[in-house]
């Protein structure tokens, strides 16, 4: 009976830890988009590699099936998000 309740303990340690670290990422996935909204909006160049390699930490993670995956982002999609929010302003 240990064993099994160690077995639980130990793969609800896993769980939260990839949990932990999904939100330790989602949060630097979001001040990198952030980043390269304002530079869109300043009209200066801008990259999303650093939000496409954050993300694809974040679905390495989801592979293990306890966190959702996240889409790539192109610069048309900071682009068209910017002309978006413009146009609501």
């Amino acid at each position: 009976m240990t064993n099994v309740h160690e077995a639980i303990t130990a793969h609800s340690k896993k769980q939260h830890q990839i949990v932990k670290e999904f939100v330790l990422l989602e949060d630097e996935r979001e001040r990198a988009i952030e980043e390269a909204v304002a530079k869109c909006e300043r009209h200066e160049p801008f990259s999303t590699d650093r939000i496409n390699q954050v993300t694809a930490k974040m679905n390495e993670l989801a592979k293990k099936g306890i966190v959702p995956q996240r889409r790539l982002v192109t610069k048309e999609m900071v682009e068209e998000y910017v002309s978006r929010k413009n146009a609501r302003d």
